[in-house]
C-alpha cells in the first residue's frame, strides 16, 4: 500500500514519524513552501519536509494543487491512500477522487465541534472538559467529511495548549497508523455522516486576543491564558511593560480580606505577593481572582513570579491593564 502524507507543521511530523516506525511505505510527501525563519531570517523546512527527508520519501511543495503539474505528480505517485494532517490547504475533487482508498484527515478536535484552524486552543478557550481527535474520510467541505473514529480524552484543570497539542499527536498518531494497517489488511473502515447539529468554527486565534480584560471573571481569564500557552500568548501591561502570564489558576476571595488595599475591588490590582519559592501575585478580576506563578517579562525569559517579585518588579496595590 503506497501512502502519499500530506502536512506541515510538528503535530503533522509527529504523525508521519509513527507512519515510518510501523513501517509503512510513505513514498511521497507533500507540505508547504520553506519560510523564513528565526533572527537571521533564512529559508527553513516544514517539520514535516525536514523528517521526510530524513527518511528518504520523495517531498514535494506545490504551489497548489489545482494545476496540471500537481496532476501530474498524483498520476507518477500513483498512491492507494492519502493520509492529511495539518496541510494548510483545501484538497480538490480530482484529488480526493484519486487514491483508491480514498483521503483521510486527522482533525484534532471531535467534530463536528471546532471545525477550522485552531481546535485545540478554541476547546481551552472556551473552557471544554474534553476533546479529542477525529479522523475521517475528506470531502470539498472545511471539515465536514465523514467521520471514521474519534478518540476522546479530557482536558485536565492545569492542561494548557502545549499539553493538549502534544497529547493529540500522540493519540492522533496511533489512530492513523491502526486505521492504516486495518487498510493495508484489505478491512472496510466506517462512515458516519457529521451531524450539522452542534458544529462550530474554530478561526486562528490572533494575538490580539491574547489581552487580558481584568473585569471578565478569573475562570475565564484561566481558560484564556491557558489556550494561548504558548502562542500567541496571553498578555497584560503592568507600568507600561507588556508581561506574558504564562501560568495562573483562579481562586476565591473573599471583599473583606483586602479591605485595607487601596482600589482592592478594581480588576487588575494587585492584591498579595507571595516572595516564597516559586512565589505567587494575587491579582483582582471581575468575579474572584488569578493567582499568577509564571510569567514573561517584556524583553526577559520565563521566569516564576517569585523572582518578579524578589527583582521588586511589583507591589500590592500595582494595577495590571
Amino acid at each position: 500500500m503506497k501512502i502519499m502524507f500530506m502536512g506541515t507543521p510538528e503535530i503533522a511530523a509527529t504523525v508521519l514519524q509513527a507512519l515510518y516506525d510501523r513501517g509503512f511505505a510513505v513514498t511521497a510527501v507533500v507540505t508547504r513552501e520553506d519560510k523564513p525563519r528565526g533572527r537571521g531570517n533564512l529559508l527553513a523546512p516544514t517539520p514535516v519536509k525536514a523528517l521526510a527527508v530524513q527518511h528518504g520519501s520523495a517531498v514535494y511543495t506545490p504551489k497548489t494543487l489545482r494545476d496540471e503539474a500537481f496532476a501530474e505528480i498524483l498520476k507518477a505517485e500513483d498512491p492507494d491512500l492519502i493520509l492529511v494532517v495539518a496541510f494548510g490547504k483545501i484538497l480538490p475533487k480530482n484529488v480526493l477522487d484519486y487514491p483508491r482508498l480514498g483521503c483521510i484527515n486527522l482533525h484534532v478536535s471531535l467534530l463536528p465541534k471546532y471545525r477550522g484552524a485552531a481546535p485545540m486552543q478554541r476547546a481551552i478557550m472556551e473552557g471544554e472538559r474534553e476533546t479529542g481527535v477525529t479522523a475521517m474520510y475528506m470531502d470539498e467541505g472545511l471539515d465536514t467529511g465523514d467521520i471514521i473514529e474519534t478518540v476522546v480524552f479530557p482536558i485536565g484543570a492545569e492542561d494548557d495548549f502545549e499539553a493538549i497539542h502534544d497529547r493529540s499527536a500522540a493519540v492522533g498518531a496511533k489512530l492513523i497508523c491502526d486505521l492504516a494497517e486495518r487498510l493495508a489488511k484489505g478491512e472496510s473502515l466506517p462512515r458516519t455522516k457529521q451531524p450539522e447539529e452542534g458544529a462550530c468554527y474554530a478561526a486562528k486565534v490572533e494575538k490580539e486576543e491574547g489581552k487580558i480584560d481584568f473585569s471578565l471573571p478569573a475562570k475565564k481569564l484561566d481558560c484564556l491564558i491557558r489556550g494561548t500557552t504558548p502562542i500567541p500568548g496571553a498578555y497584560a501591561f503592568l507600568n507600561g511593560r507588556m508581561i506574558k502570564f504564562r501560568r495562573a489558576a483562579p481562586c476565591e476571595i473573599t471583599e473583606r480580606s483586602f479591605g485595607d488595599t487601596p482600589g482592592a475591588c478594581d480588576p487588575g490590582r494587585v492584591l498579595a505577593l507571595d516572595e516564597k519559592g516559586d512565589g505567587a501575585i494575587l491579582i483582582r478580576c471581575g468575579e474572584g481572582a488569578l493567582r499568577l506563578t509564571s510569567l514573561i517579562p517584556e524583553g526577559k525569559g520565563k521566569m516564576s513570579a517569585g523572582d518578579f517579585i524578589r527583582g521588586r518588579k511589583i507591589a500590592i496595590g500595582d494595577l495590571f491593564s
